[in-house]
């Protein structure tokens, strides 16, 4: 494992997981491969991995730290595009998905890749290098009107209106290129009592444009619906969330997947064409340990939740 990094929830998402030695499974953000190192150390015989992520640079640090190994398949990709990947690979059901969420440390860490807000970047938060949307054109383009949707519902940001009417503002004079020219746009919008408390008053909006800018809710939205059928019975769906929003995307679409039954809660048994198609495992969501906090206070938001394929 590499000692510098510290995957979220680790131990509770391996064991949800239920990995089987011969069982083939999808690790759909492979990051820096930490939860796929220990989904590996799991697999024997013929078990295979999948190991996704649509950030270039992921895909190569992995490749490079597991060349040679015959059960990692590695693809660069979007992880909406699970089905595709696995018709063209031929597999039709896994036993397993694990999708950690959140963004990786080396794309933070990055300075160049522009997701800080304490360093000086392009205006950038791609994810995946080859789209062509930037953070930087969705500041300096989007209606105003826009803008403040995108704050205030994606960054849940009280000062949303604000922030987007002085952006409008500075961009009408020059285009606004970096992550510190932004901050402090932000900072100005701000008022002073309220930049006091609630942590670095950037945070919020630097938040929502990296959502709008990768489409992150969408995709989530999109992905258990797509990804699901391809679940054995009795595998299971792992997902681990840092806020709110994402949380209740996944939170929601566990429970409707869970009752897809329209029958009278009476019935004994069902008699519509709509069946479940998950149960849910996790009815909270398993949060970190106090130890875990301790080592790794990145995993202070980290909700997983669990379903299993019942059909």
């Amino acid at each position: 494992m590499n000692k510098e990094h510290k995957p979220v929830l680790l131990e509770e998402t391996i064991e949800y997981l239920n990995c089987k030695r011969d069982g083939i499974y999808i690790d759909g953000t492979l990051g820096r491969g930490g939860h796929t190192e220990a989904i590996l150390e799991k697999l024997q015989g013929t078990g295979k991995l999948l190991g996704i992520d649509r950030d270039i640079e992921a895909i190569k640090k992995v490749k490079a730290r597991y060349r040679g190994l015959e059960n990692l398949f590695l693809f660069h990709d979007n992880y909406i595009n699970i089905p595709v990947i696995l018709e063209k690979i031929g597999i039709r059901e896994v036993d397993g998905m694990l999708f950690d969420l959140g963004v990786s440390s080396p794309q933070f860490d990055n300075p160049e890749r522009g997701f800080s807000y304490n360093h000086d970047a392009p205006l950038d938060m791609r994810m995946d290098q080859k789209q062509e949307l930037t953070a930087r054109d969705i500041v300096n383009n989007y209606p105003q009107e826009e803008l403040t949707r995108i704050i205030r519902e994606y960054g849940e940001e009280k000062w949303a209106s604000r922030i987007a009417d002085f952006i409008v503002d500075y961009r009408q004079r020059k285009p606004i290129e970096t992550t510190l020219e932004l901050v402090e746009i932000i900072k100005t919008a701000i008022p002073a009592a309220a930049r006091r408390s609630g942590g670095h008053p950037a945070r919020r909006t630097f938040q929502a444009l990296r959502i709008a800018t990768n489409d992150e809710l969408n995709q989530l939205e999109e992905l258990l619906d797509r990804v699901v059928p391809y679940l054995k019975a009795g595998g299971r769906i792992c997902v681990i969330s840092f806020h709110s929003l994402e949380d209740r995307i996944v939170k929601n679409k566990f429970r409707e997947l869970a009752r897809r039954c329209s029958c009278p809660p009476d019935f004994p048994v069902c008699v519509c064409d709509q069946k479940a198609e998950v149960k849910i495992i996790t009815r909270k969501p398993v949060t970190a340990s106090k130890e875990e906090l301790a080592a790794n206070p990145r995993a202070r938001s980290a909700k997983l939740r669990v379903a299993e394929k019942i059909q």
